[in-house]
């Protein structure tokens, strides 16, 4: 340490006497072994700028200082992984929200779909059938490798197989299929790099619903972001989910616990062991303007093995109910709106109105917490201004029909927390639509 400071002070010495030769106002007098400390500033001071600078000038060097510090601390205390989100419907022409994603080295910006049901993450490559003009391209990464037969996470994927020595995978995404070759590369979210990402190298595409740049999985499973960066993330993340007819990117995803809201109100997340990946809540009642709408419990009621419950999906736009549920809240909010007026249908939405309304708010209730949703989580409205809808409908008959989903509409401008350590899920109102 004290050869440290001795080594410092022959430094600053040095500076000290090139100074006094280029200055001869700067004479130093000598104090023998006495070392003269000038201020920065002053006119002996080597760091002196060659011009002089005025007071204003000399204010305003200080303030933009500062502010870069603060924008410094900002990320310090917000940690670094605050990633921001868009709709897709507005930039990509698709439903889900992206998040803009840099994978390989060099990196490569894919817009990539965030669906927190889904595990594995899959982006379309060089290439691929019946994909879009946007892909990724592995011989351009020098970070790419592809993930062998005998790998730990062929096993972790839906269907594996294994015609050559890398690991394939086929899966079903709503409507469509896609046939993807298990990968690994470094993908960048914000300034936070994950290496050797594994993740799904579509070669074939059929359908319309997928992502056409790819899907990020914040589910809970083995391959989801959250199991692949659970050092860094600690398996906790927010969204804020902007309007779907937002144009920027001014949602945001934040990753890990530090930044995350303190006050909170929150319910635990359910575990189904059949559906490890899925967010399970427990939605107790639903509430039409002020008045609990009368629903019979087996509605609600979680049951692992058929995966009856409520989930929480950021990849479905509008909320399903099961049928009991939907009839018993359309009805009650039918009869808010006014019953002299008449019901029309649009698609699979079957409570719109041809003329202005005023809608009642519903409030889903959660122990511990409830969700009151304003008309702009409840309606819709067509191009042309004339029909307004009710933004939900009933589970689909089939499979799914045992299911509630709480969708992306109902959760644009709130802040949903998951903290799966703690197992509760967070709810807030927070505006981020531009």
């Amino acid at each position: 340490m004290k050869l440290h400071l001795f080594s410092l002070t022959l430094l600053l010495f040095f500076f000290l006497t090139l100074s006094h030769g280029l200055n001869p106002k700067c004479d130093i007098p000598d104090h023998g072994s006495t070392l003269e400390v000038f201020h920065v500033f002053s006119p002996c001071s080597p760091f002196r700028p060659s011009e002089p600078v005025s007071w204003e000038e000399n204010v305003l060097q200080m303030q933009a200082k500062d502010q870069a510090r603060l924008q410094f601390l900002s990320n310090l205390v917000a940690g670094k992984s605050v990633v921001p989100i868009a709709s897709g419907r507005q930039i990509i022409q698709s439903p889900t929200y992206i998040v803009r994603a840099k994978i390989g080295t060099p990196a490569q910006t894919m817009l990539m779909a965030v669906d927190n049901s889904n595990d594995a993450a899959w982006i379309p490559c060089t290439g691929c059938v019946g994909c879009g003009s946007t892909v990724f391209n592995p011989a351009g990464s020098s970070s790419f490798k592809p993930v062998g037969c005998q790998a730990p996470e062929c096993k972790q994927v839906p269907n594996p197989t294994c015609g050559g020595t890398t690991c394939s995978f086929n899966l079903t995404y709503a409507s469509s299929t896609i046939a993807a070759n298990l990968s690994q590369d470094n993908i960048t979210l914000a300034t936070d790099s994950i290496p050797n990402y594994t993740f799904g190298c579509i070669a074939k595409a059929t359908g319309s619903s997928v992502p056409p740049q790819g899907l990020l999985g914040l589910g809970r499973g083995p391959l989801s972001l959250l199991s692949q960066s659970q050092n860094l993330y600690q398996s906790t993340f927010s969204y804020c989910l902007p309007s779907f007819k937002s144009l920027n990117f001014s949602g945001s995803l934040r990753l890990g616990p530090i930044g995350q809201p303190k006050r909170i109100k929150s319910t635990p997340l359910l575990k189904n062991p059949r559906r490890s990946s899925l967010y399970y809540v427990n939605l107790m009642a639903i509430r039409v303007g002020r008045r609990v709408v009368d629903i019979p419990a087996s509605a609600f009621a979680f049951d692992p093995t058929t995966g009856s419950g409520t989930i929480i999906d950021s990849g479905t736009v509008f909320t399903r109910l099961v049928t009991p549920a939907y009839t018993a809240v359309r009805d009650a909010f039918r009869r808010r709106v006014g019953l002299n007026l008449t019901v029309t249908s649009l698609g699979g939405f079957d409570t719109c109105y041809s003329v202005p309304i005023s809608a009642p708010t519903i409030t889903l209730m959660f122990p511990g917490m409830n969700v009151t949703l304003p008309q702009d989580n409840l309606l819709i409205h067509s191009t042309a201004g004339s029909m307004t809808c009710l933004a939900m409908a009933a589970s689909p008959d089939n499979v799914n029909s045992v299911v509630n989903v709480i969708a992306s509409m109902q959760q644009q401008n709130h802040r949903y927390l998951f903290d799966v350590p703690n197992s509760r899920l967070g709810v807030a109102r927070e505006p981020c639509s531009s």
